[in-house]
């Protein structure tokens, strides 16, 4: 018995239970070499410039000149809105103020009398007539600009184009009311295209003017080269967007609203260490370094970006041995490294 009690505690010491099990891992030899960050984002083709026709009085559309896909020049006649009762309201002024013409010569052609009298007219009469000529005077002025603001009201009923373009969409149809609020026809500008998109906010401080950008539009294998074009100041609260304009660097002809997938180059640096994302220990900024037969903890300063991997700024140098992931693996656990 004693001999098996003896053999047993040697096969223990040989095979050590308690001992934890040497795991193998895979790791990569940290180097220096060129690294990229690259802002992925999901935008759509636009004219560089467009508006949206609206009406600016309430009244019944009475015809549309143009239809979808047409070209317009600036201020060519888009709609027209029925102008009856506008009309009736122009005459209306027109008539008033021909009737305070008549009284405003009548009133200076009295004062021009009283004043012919001389000493004879009384003091009174030249007076009054005096204020009769300023009134009617005043009267005029008054009537004037009623005209003119009723001519400019009646103008208001033919709507034009505010710019040269290609028309989008016509949202209008003879016959249905409309208003200022709604939208009756989008133009934009065909001659110049740009992709518009939209940057989380917590990348907004790291997207520039001048950027380069890698476009890729649905329905294409071929990658386009443009740049950052425009970056809005100011992130919309409700979605947490900040808006972007990215400009191909060779003019594009495609159709408006168009996916394009945008790949936004953030950051280019000819020499930097990066590491797998899966490399971090989940407890930190920190990775396992293997350093005799051992994962060793090493605290590092990295990058945080939406990539596979990382670029560390602090913590490693070229050479070290780092497990490329250290899922499970603790602090000073006896690691091998395959082969």
């Amino acid at each position: 018995m004693g001999g098996v009690v003896v053999a047993g505690l040697a096969g223990l010491a040989y095979v050590q239970p308690w001992a934890t099990p040497v795991v193998t891992v895979t790791v990569e030899t940290m180097a220096l070499g060129p690294v990229s960050r690259v802002l992925a984002v999901n935008g759509r083709i636009a004219g560089l410039q467009s508006v949206e026709v609206r009406s600016l009085v309430t009244g019944t559309l009475d015809a549309v000149w143009v239809k979808e896909g047409d070209s317009v020049t600036r201020d060519q006649t888009l709609i027209t809105l029925g102008p009856e009762a506008q009309q009736a309201i122009l005459r209306q002024a027109v008539a008033g103020l021909d009737s305070a013409l008549v009284a405003q010569e009548e009133a200076d052609a009295t004062l021009t009398r009283t004043k012919a009298l001389g000493a004879n007219a009384a003091r009174v009469a030249l007076d009054a007539a005096t204020r009769a000529a300023a009134r009617a005077a005043q009267e005029v002025a008054r009537l004037t600009a009623l005209l003119q603001q009723a001519q400019i009201q009646l103008d208001r009923f033919t709507l034009k184009a505010p710019m040269a373009g290609t028309v989008l969409l016509i949202q209008a149809d003879p016959g249905q009311s409309v208003d200022p609020t709604g939208v009756l026809m989008t133009i934009a500008d065909l001659g110049q295209l740009v992709v518009e998109t939209d940057v989380d906010e917590s990348y907004a401080t790291q997207v520039r003017v001048g950027q380069a950008a890698a476009l890729q539009l649905s329905g294409e294998a071929a990658v386009r080269a443009g740049h950052v074009s425009f970056v809005s100041q100011r992130v919309e609260a409700d979605t947490g967007g900040l808006a972007v304009k990215l400009t191909p660097d060779v003019p594009l002809v495609a159709p408006i609203g168009l996916t394009v997938t945008a790949n936004i180059t953030v950051d280019n640096r000819p020499a930097a260490l990066t590491v797998p994302r899966a490399a971090l220990v989940t407890t930190g900024d920190a990775v396992l370094v293997v350093t005799e037969d051992k994962a060793q903890r090493r605290a590092v300063t990295v990058i945080d970006w939406p990539a596979a991997r990382l670029i560390v700024t602090d913590g490693l140098a070229a050479g070290d041995v780092v497990i490329a992931d250290a899922t499970g693996l603790t602090d000073g656990q006896a690691v091998k490294v395959a082969p």
